[in-house]
């Protein structure tokens, strides 16, 4: 039997919000905490990175892509361009991620997170061989669906707007984004989030779109002073859970669940990263204390050099660690070799020799 096509009713939904205070305090003070935590940092740049790393390989997980934490720390020491097969292709999708959160990032000094933004940040996402053929940045103008792999429109799990609802509804979704009238910013995108991924506005990419989004709107709501609240890895835990709610809220309107749900990621996701930014803060600390040791002007730019980019060759990171002397790279990096704060992951190879900062990756992984 063919399914109808789904129209989400327009925003904004009618709410009880008293079975969800509880969880917006909660949410709020550890997303309070967190950016505390993130600003009192001597150079945030040492976990934004490394952050961005993580949630843009969980996010691109969840669509189907395979590639590692450490994959992409490999690839990008290596500063791989191709995309010859399958782990480059992911490795792609992932650096798109990563280059769309820090363009929206800019983006947003200028714009309001708008659709004209929204767009650019699809294109970017999709500036790829998967994605060249799946109009980057444009509405998509083909009725799609969300099913298993190979399966029909009849046996899909949803079927969103046909493509002439979705400009209408795209402008009442931005409307949304834009009131002041909401009572919580979180509640707020949690919503937002909900009615992107109903309305699918794109051909693809619009599960990575949708959760590229939170950190961006947060950030323009100035909730945090980065757009850094990632919640993909408690949806890729949750998998499941993430689908069936969403889905809820479409066939029965059931909206609390699904905003619980939602700040349930925030806190738990929150707490975590929270957790990770006091252990590199501490890393830092620690090794900041031996730079006089190492005995080289160039220490200090290194070592934050290795927090940005944490598997790297002498090339790669020549330009970060802001060391235009070839010789002296080396000899720094072999006194940070010598002091055990990076390892050489190649001794076999003789040239374009890849090291490692294991202390960084631990904790972030």
């Amino acid at each position: 039997m063919l399914k109808k096509p789904f129209i989400p009713t327009k925003l904004p939904p009618n709410l009880d919000f008293t079975p969800i205070f509880s969880r917006i305090i909660k949410a709020r003070d550890i997303v309070a905490r967190y950016d505390e935590a993130v600003k009192r940092l001597p150079n945030p740049e040492i976990i934004q990175r490394s952050f961005e790393t993580k949630e843009a390989v969980l996010s691109s997980k969840i669509e189907g892509t395979q590639v590692t934490f450490d994959e992409i720390l490999m690839f990008d020491a290596q500063d791989i361009k191709t995309e010859e097969n399958e782990k480059e292709r992911d490795y792609k999708e992932v650096f798109n991620y990563r280059l769309a959160i820090k363009y929206g990032k800019d983006l947003l000094k200028e714009k309001p997170l708008a659709e004209n933004v929204i767009k650019k940040l699809h294109k970017i996402l999709l500036n790829s061989a998967r994605g060249q053929n799946k109009a980057p940045g444009q509405l998509r103008k083909n009725q799609v669906f969300i099913g298993p792999y190979g399966a029909t429109i009849d046996k899909a799990t949803f079927v969103p707007p046909e493509p002439q609802y979705i400009p209408i509804l795209f402008s009442n979704l931005e409307k949304y984004l834009h009131s002041d009238e909401v009572i919580d910013p979180l509640v707020q995108i949690a919503i937002a989030h909900y009615q992107f991924e109903a309305i699918h506005p794109f051909m693809d990419g619009n599960g990575r779109v949708g959760r590229l989004l939170v950190p961006l709107f947060l950030y323009e709501k100035k909730i945090t002073a980065y757009p850094n609240i990632y919640i993909s890895e408690f949806l890729e835990e949750n998998r499941d859970i993430y689908y069936k709610l969403l889905r809820e809220v479409s066939e029965k309107g059931n909206w609390t669940p699904w905003i619980n749900f939602f700040l349930d990621a925030v806190f738990e996701q929150t707490k975590i990263t929270l957790e990770r930014v006091v252990k590199i803060e501490k890393l830092y600390k620690e090794f900041k204390e031996q730079m006089p040791e190492i005995n080289s002007i160039y220490a200090n730019s290194f070592l934050d050099a290795i927090f940005v980019k944490p598997t790297f060759t002498a090339k790669s990171i020549k330009k970060i660690a802001k060391i235009s002397n070839n010789q002296t790279l080396y000899t720094v990096i072999e006194k940070f070799v010598e002091f055990k704060i990076i390892s050489d992951a190649t001794p076999g190879k003789e040239r374009n020799k890849i090291y490692t900062f294991s202390g960084l990756r631990k904790i972030i992984k």
